[in-house]
């Protein structure tokens, strides 16, 4: 689905970009482009970053066995 149509961005982009390692809206936005015209995807844009953030945390969790 798009979330920014001024650069024509899409979730999907926005969820990838955060798993290759952008860690916040800011660095989406430096990578992508999103929320840098008119701003109005901002703030679904932001929501995107932090749930794919929470989601592979959440992920990651599990990954390690805990050394004593």
């Amino acid at each position: 689905m798009y979330v920014c149509l001024c650069k024509g961005i899409t979730d999907s982009q926005i969820r990838t970009a955060v798993n290759n390692g952008a860690e916040s809206m800011r660095a989406v936005r430096d990578q992508l482009g999103v929320a840098s015209q008119c701003g109005k995807c901002s703030s679904f844009c932001r929501e995107i970053v932090r749930e794919t953030l929470e989601n592979t945390a959440d992920l990651g969790a599990g990954s390690f066995y805990q050394v004593a």
